[in-house]
Protein backbone atom coordinates (compact mmCIF):
# COMPACT_ATOMS: atom_id res chain seq x y z
CA UNK A 1 0.00 0.00 0.00
CA UNK A 2 1.52 3.38 -0.97
CA UNK A 3 2.48 5.54 1.96
CA UNK A 4 0.14 8.25 3.18
CA UNK A 5 1.11 11.89 3.28
CA UNK A 6 1.24 11.69 7.08
CA UNK A 7 3.81 8.91 6.86
CA UNK A 8 5.80 10.88 4.31
CA UNK A 9 5.86 13.95 6.50
CA UNK A 10 6.81 12.04 9.62
CA UNK A 11 9.87 10.49 7.97
CA UNK A 12 11.31 13.66 6.48
CA UNK A 13 14.92 14.24 7.49
CA UNK A 14 15.66 10.72 8.67
CA UNK A 15 15.99 7.67 6.51
CA UNK A 16 15.12 4.21 7.70
CA UNK A 17 15.18 1.27 5.29
CA UNK A 18 11.72 0.08 4.27
CA UNK A 19 10.64 -3.33 5.63
CA UNK A 20 11.40 -4.78 2.21
CA UNK A 21 14.95 -3.43 2.21
CA UNK A 22 15.45 -4.51 5.81
CA UNK A 23 14.48 -8.02 4.77
CA UNK A 24 16.87 -7.86 1.83
CA UNK A 25 19.76 -6.78 4.08
CA UNK A 26 18.94 -9.56 6.53
CA UNK A 27 18.89 -12.09 3.69
CA UNK A 28 22.32 -10.92 2.51
CA UNK A 29 23.70 -11.35 6.02
CA UNK A 30 22.12 -14.78 6.38
CA UNK A 31 23.49 -15.91 3.01
CA UNK A 32 27.01 -14.76 3.91
CA UNK A 33 26.82 -16.56 7.25
CA UNK A 34 25.54 -19.75 5.66
CA UNK A 35 28.37 -19.82 3.10
CA UNK A 36 30.94 -19.11 5.81
CA UNK A 37 29.67 -22.09 7.84
CA UNK A 38 29.09 -24.39 4.87
CA UNK A 39 30.98 -23.32 1.71
CA UNK A 40 29.12 -25.90 -0.35
CA UNK A 41 25.98 -23.76 -0.05
CA UNK A 42 27.41 -20.99 -2.24
CA UNK A 43 25.42 -21.91 -5.41
CA UNK A 44 22.17 -21.78 -3.44
CA UNK A 45 23.16 -18.53 -1.74
CA UNK A 46 24.23 -16.97 -5.03
CA UNK A 47 20.94 -17.91 -6.67
CA UNK A 48 18.99 -16.43 -3.76
CA UNK A 49 20.96 -13.20 -3.89
CA UNK A 50 20.46 -12.93 -7.64
CA UNK A 51 16.70 -13.33 -7.16
CA UNK A 52 16.74 -10.71 -4.40
CA UNK A 53 18.56 -8.19 -6.59
CA UNK A 54 16.14 -8.89 -9.43
CA UNK A 55 13.20 -8.07 -7.14
CA UNK A 56 14.91 -4.86 -5.98
CA UNK A 57 15.51 -3.82 -9.59
CA UNK A 58 11.92 -4.62 -10.53
CA UNK A 59 10.65 -2.55 -7.60
CA UNK A 60 12.34 0.52 -9.02
CA UNK A 61 10.49 0.29 -12.33
CA UNK A 62 7.05 0.26 -10.70
CA UNK A 63 6.34 4.01 -10.43
CA UNK A 64 3.55 3.64 -7.86
CA UNK A 65 5.27 1.02 -5.74
CA UNK A 66 6.49 1.65 -2.20
CA UNK A 67 8.80 -1.31 -1.55
CA UNK A 68 11.81 1.02 -1.73
CA UNK A 69 10.28 3.64 0.57
CA UNK A 70 7.33 6.02 1.00
CA UNK A 71 5.69 7.07 -2.25
CA UNK A 72 2.72 9.41 -2.49
CA UNK A 73 0.38 7.98 -5.10
CA UNK A 74 -2.89 9.23 -3.55
CA UNK A 75 -3.85 12.21 -1.46
CA UNK A 76 -4.24 11.62 2.28
CA UNK A 77 -7.59 10.57 3.65
CA UNK A 78 -9.86 13.08 5.33
CA UNK A 79 -11.22 16.45 4.39
CA UNK A 80 -13.46 17.30 1.45
CA UNK A 81 -13.47 15.07 -1.65
CA UNK A 82 -10.63 16.35 -3.79
CA UNK A 83 -8.26 15.24 -6.54
CA UNK A 84 -4.94 16.60 -7.77
CA UNK A 85 -3.71 17.29 -11.27
CA UNK A 86 0.04 17.07 -11.81
CA UNK A 87 1.82 18.29 -14.95
CA UNK A 88 5.29 17.01 -15.83
CA UNK A 89 8.37 17.90 -17.88
CA UNK A 90 7.96 21.64 -18.38
CA UNK A 91 7.92 24.50 -18.47
CA UNK A 92 7.41 24.45 -22.23
CA UNK A 93 7.10 27.77 -24.11
CA UNK A 94 4.52 26.37 -26.57
CA UNK A 95 2.33 24.30 -24.26
CA UNK A 96 2.55 25.78 -20.77
CA UNK A 97 1.05 29.25 -21.53
CA UNK A 98 -2.19 27.95 -23.14
CA UNK A 99 -2.39 25.26 -20.47
CA UNK A 100 -2.20 27.90 -17.74
CA UNK A 101 -5.02 29.79 -19.46
CA UNK A 102 -7.09 26.61 -19.69
CA UNK A 103 -6.51 25.83 -16.02
CA UNK A 104 -7.67 29.36 -15.15
CA UNK A 105 -10.85 28.88 -17.16
CA UNK A 106 -11.62 25.62 -15.37
CA UNK A 107 -10.68 26.92 -11.92
CA UNK A 108 -8.04 24.23 -11.43
CA UNK A 109 -4.87 24.69 -9.40
CA UNK A 110 -2.32 22.10 -10.52
CA UNK A 111 1.10 20.90 -9.41
CA UNK A 112 3.83 21.33 -12.03
CA UNK A 113 6.81 18.99 -11.72
CA UNK A 114 9.44 20.99 -13.58
CA UNK A 115 12.85 20.04 -14.97
CA UNK A 116 15.66 22.23 -13.66
CA UNK A 117 17.26 23.05 -17.01
CA UNK A 118 13.86 24.06 -18.38
CA UNK A 119 13.22 26.35 -15.44
CA UNK A 120 16.59 27.97 -16.13
CA UNK A 121 15.70 28.35 -19.82
CA UNK A 122 12.18 29.70 -19.13
CA UNK A 123 12.39 31.63 -15.86
CA UNK A 124 9.51 34.00 -16.66
CA UNK A 125 7.25 31.09 -17.49
CA UNK A 126 8.22 29.27 -14.30
CA UNK A 127 7.42 32.41 -12.31
CA UNK A 128 4.06 32.64 -14.08
CA UNK A 129 3.18 29.13 -12.91
CA UNK A 130 3.62 30.24 -9.31
CA UNK A 131 1.98 33.62 -9.87
CA UNK A 132 -1.21 31.93 -11.03
CA UNK A 133 -1.46 29.93 -7.83
CA UNK A 134 -0.07 26.58 -8.93
CA UNK A 135 2.56 24.54 -7.10
CA UNK A 136 5.96 23.97 -8.67
CA UNK A 137 8.01 20.94 -7.63
CA UNK A 138 11.28 19.18 -8.49
CA UNK A 139 11.44 16.77 -11.44
CA UNK A 140 15.26 16.50 -11.48
CA UNK A 141 17.85 18.71 -13.14
CA UNK A 142 17.87 17.20 -16.63
CA UNK A 143 15.35 14.30 -16.64
CA UNK A 144 17.81 11.56 -17.66
CA UNK A 145 16.09 8.39 -18.81
CA UNK A 146 18.95 6.50 -17.16
CA UNK A 147 17.95 7.92 -13.76
CA UNK A 148 17.15 4.54 -12.24
CA UNK A 149 20.63 3.28 -13.20
CA UNK A 150 22.50 6.14 -11.53
CA UNK A 151 24.73 5.67 -8.51
CA UNK A 152 24.15 7.70 -5.34
CA UNK A 153 26.45 10.59 -6.30
CA UNK A 154 24.97 11.10 -9.78
CA UNK A 155 21.43 10.67 -8.48
CA UNK A 156 22.01 13.21 -5.73
CA UNK A 157 23.38 15.62 -8.35
CA UNK A 158 20.13 15.37 -10.32
CA UNK A 159 17.99 15.93 -7.23
CA UNK A 160 20.17 18.75 -5.89
CA UNK A 161 20.59 20.37 -9.29
CA UNK A 162 16.85 20.59 -9.84
CA UNK A 163 16.33 21.89 -6.32
CA UNK A 164 19.09 24.48 -6.65
CA UNK A 165 17.87 25.88 -9.99
CA UNK A 166 14.30 26.22 -8.76
CA UNK A 167 15.41 27.92 -5.56
CA UNK A 168 17.86 30.24 -7.33
CA UNK A 169 15.47 31.25 -10.12
CA UNK A 170 12.23 31.42 -8.16
CA UNK A 171 13.18 31.78 -4.50
CA UNK A 172 10.92 28.79 -3.96
CA UNK A 173 11.88 25.53 -2.26
CA UNK A 174 10.09 22.41 -3.58
CA UNK A 175 8.69 19.91 -1.10
CA UNK A 176 8.11 17.05 -3.53
CA UNK A 177 10.26 15.16 -6.00
CA UNK A 178 9.05 13.03 -8.90
CA UNK A 179 11.56 10.66 -10.47
CA UNK A 180 11.96 10.85 -14.26
CA UNK A 181 9.32 8.50 -15.70
CA UNK A 182 8.75 7.41 -12.10
CA UNK A 183 11.77 5.06 -12.26
CA UNK A 184 14.28 4.89 -9.43
CA UNK A 185 16.51 2.63 -7.32
CA UNK A 186 17.21 2.21 -3.57
CA UNK A 187 19.63 5.16 -3.53
CA UNK A 188 16.86 7.72 -4.05
CA UNK A 189 14.95 7.45 -0.78
CA UNK A 190 17.85 8.32 1.58
CA UNK A 191 18.79 11.21 -0.72
CA UNK A 192 15.26 12.62 -0.55
CA UNK A 193 14.96 12.10 3.23
CA UNK A 194 18.17 14.01 3.90
CA UNK A 195 16.93 16.93 1.81
CA UNK A 196 13.42 17.14 3.25
CA UNK A 197 11.74 15.97 0.04
CA UNK A 198 8.88 13.53 -0.41
CA UNK A 199 8.60 11.20 -3.40
CA UNK A 200 5.38 11.65 -5.35
CA UNK A 201 3.98 9.50 -8.14
CA UNK A 202 0.36 9.32 -9.31
CA UNK A 203 -2.84 7.29 -9.14
CA UNK A 204 -3.48 7.22 -12.88
CA UNK A 205 -1.82 8.58 -16.01
CA UNK A 206 -2.83 8.89 -19.63
CA UNK A 207 0.55 8.30 -21.34
CA UNK A 208 0.00 11.59 -23.13
CA UNK A 209 3.61 11.85 -24.28
CA UNK A 210 3.17 8.88 -26.60
CA UNK A 211 -0.53 8.95 -27.54
CA UNK A 212 -2.21 11.89 -29.28
CA UNK A 213 -5.71 10.40 -29.04
CA UNK A 214 -7.53 12.66 -26.58
CA UNK A 215 -10.44 10.23 -26.15
CA UNK A 216 -8.03 7.44 -25.20
CA UNK A 217 -6.22 9.66 -22.69
CA UNK A 218 -9.55 10.68 -21.18
CA UNK A 219 -10.61 7.07 -20.69
CA UNK A 220 -7.33 6.20 -19.00
CA UNK A 221 -7.58 9.13 -16.61
CA UNK A 222 -11.29 9.00 -15.86
CA UNK A 223 -11.91 5.27 -15.51
CA UNK A 224 -12.64 4.77 -11.82
CA UNK A 225 -11.97 8.41 -10.95
CA UNK A 226 -12.38 8.91 -7.20
CA UNK A 227 -11.53 11.27 -4.38
CA UNK A 228 -7.82 11.42 -3.45
CA UNK A 229 -6.67 10.50 -6.99
CA UNK A 230 -3.53 12.12 -8.38
CA UNK A 231 -3.68 12.52 -12.16
CA UNK A 232 -0.73 12.97 -14.51
CA UNK A 233 -0.52 15.02 -17.71
CA UNK A 234 2.42 16.66 -19.50
CA UNK A 235 3.24 20.11 -20.81
CA UNK A 236 6.80 19.12 -21.74
CA UNK A 237 7.21 16.45 -24.46
CA UNK A 238 3.44 16.54 -24.99
CA UNK A 239 2.00 14.45 -27.78
CA UNK A 240 -0.16 16.23 -30.34
CA UNK A 241 -3.58 15.38 -31.72
CA UNK A 242 -4.05 14.98 -35.48
CA UNK A 243 -4.87 18.68 -35.55
CA UNK A 244 -1.52 19.46 -33.93
CA UNK A 245 -2.98 20.47 -30.56
CA UNK A 246 -1.11 19.36 -27.41
CA UNK A 247 -3.24 16.54 -26.11
CA UNK A 248 -3.35 17.89 -22.54
CA UNK A 249 -5.27 20.92 -23.83
CA UNK A 250 -7.85 18.67 -25.48
CA UNK A 251 -8.24 16.49 -22.38
CA UNK A 252 -8.48 19.15 -19.69
CA UNK A 253 -12.12 20.22 -20.27
CA UNK A 254 -13.28 16.60 -19.99
CA UNK A 255 -11.38 16.19 -16.72
CA UNK A 256 -12.97 19.34 -15.35
CA UNK A 257 -16.47 18.21 -16.34
CA UNK A 258 -15.97 14.75 -14.81
CA UNK A 259 -14.71 16.24 -11.55
CA UNK A 260 -17.70 18.60 -11.31
CA UNK A 261 -20.12 15.78 -12.04
CA UNK A 262 -18.55 13.68 -9.29
CA UNK A 263 -18.49 16.55 -6.80
CA UNK A 264 -14.69 16.57 -6.65
CA UNK A 265 -12.61 19.66 -6.01
CA UNK A 266 -9.03 20.26 -7.12
CA UNK A 267 -6.02 20.77 -4.88
CA UNK A 268 -2.25 21.07 -5.28
CA UNK A 269 -0.08 18.44 -3.64
CA UNK A 270 1.36 20.82 -1.00
CA UNK A 271 -2.14 22.00 -0.06
CA UNK A 272 -3.61 18.52 -0.19
CA UNK A 273 -0.88 17.12 2.05
CA UNK A 274 -0.81 19.97 4.55
CA UNK A 275 -1.41 18.88 8.17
Amino acid sequence: MPASADTLTSTLGRWLPSPFLKGSLAFHAAAATAVAVEPGLWPLALGGLAADHLIISASGIVPRGDLLGPNLSRLPAGGPPRIALTVDDGPDPEVTPPLLDALDREGIRATFFCIGVRVAAEPKLAREILRRGHALENHSLSHPYTFSFLGPRAMAAEVDGGQRVIEDVLGHRPRFFRAPAGLRNPFLEPILRSRGLSLASWTRRGFDTVAGDAALIERRLLRGLAARDILLLHDGRAARTRAGVPVALEVLPALARAARAAGLGWVTLPAGCAP
